[in-house]
Parts: C-alpha cells; sequence; structure tokens
C-alpha cells in the first residue's frame, strides 16, 4: 500500500517566456538548479525518455520518465514508467515585459513502509520548501543565463 504526496509551487522570473522555456525544456541542466536531482540523461534511441537521479542525505532513487505532454512555452508532462513512482508538469505562463511564470507540480508515491516510518506532513513540508527554494534557484539561474540587452 502507498499514497501519493502532490505539491505545487511557483515562482515569477524576469525572463521572457522563450528565454525559461529553452532554459528549463533542456532537461539534463536541471541539477543545475535542483537540489536533490543529481543527474537527468535523455536516451539517445527515444527522445521521450529521460533516466533520472535523485540523492539527499544518504538516500538515492533513480526512474525512468516519460514526456507525455509537451507543448512550447506552456507545459512539460511527465510520468516514470519504472522505479520511483512520480508524475508532474511544469507549466508557463507569459507575464509580458520580459517575465514569465513558472509553476511546478510534482507527485510522488510514498512506499507503505515509509509512510509509516515518516510523518507525510513532515515529509510534505520539507519536500515543498525544497522545491520551492530549486524554484528560486532556478530564477536565478535564468537572470544569470540571460544576456542583457
Amino acid at each position: 500500500m502507498s499514497d501519493w504526496l502532490e505539491h505545487t509551487v511557483k515562482v515569477e522570473v524576469p525572463v521572457s517566456i522563450e528565454q525559461v522555456w529553452n532554459l528549463w525544456s533542456d532537461l539534463e541542466q536541471m541539477p543545475r538548479w535542483m537540489k536533490w536531482i543529481d543527474s537527468v540523461a535523455i536516451l539517445p534511441d527515444n527522445p521521450e525518455l529521460s533516466r533520472w537521479k535523485l540523492a539527499s542525505g544518504g538516500f538515492e532513487f533513480s526512474w525512468l520518465s516519460r514526456i507525455v505532454n509537451l507543448t512550447p512555452q506552456q507545459i512539460i508532462q511527465w510520468e516514470s514508467v519504472d522505479g520511483l513512482p512520480n508524475r508532474g508538469a511544469i507549466r508557463f505562463y507569459n507575464r509580458g515585459n520580459r517575465a514569465s511564470i513558472v509553476k511546478l507540480s510534482v507527485a510522488y508515491k510514498i512506499p507503505g513502509i515509509l509512510g509509516k516510518l515518516m510523518d507525510s506532513l513532515f515529509l510534505g513540508r520539507i519536500v515543498e520548501s525544497t522545491i520551492q527554494a530549486d524554484m528560486e534557484r532556478f530564477r536565478n539561474y535564468a537572470i544569470q543565463a540571460v544576456p542583457k540587452s
């Protein structure tokens, strides 16, 4: 038995939607701003699939993820197809004046034994604060990565 935990966070980025999209859609760059993501590798024979590795505090998980919906400058939606069960979406909203909103929703399955060992509310607060900090790091990364005009 397991339970799904879901989190949604967002950040406003003072960068155009095109530039935000270009940075985020390069999945292999994600470890630059996502603290727990150790690596992302796109499968050369199938670009819809990627191998992910999460590492934190002695825990290590990996999974194979599939893109299930990709609409440029709007959404990247995924689901795991093996390994750590997870799914989610990153959505992009154009705010005009070279600004964008980036909204990340992620859900993951907690194995029954782990759920019994940890309070899911406590775990949820840790995960949510971590991914919010990741989004703040993304904003800073995007600001630095985009050439000033």
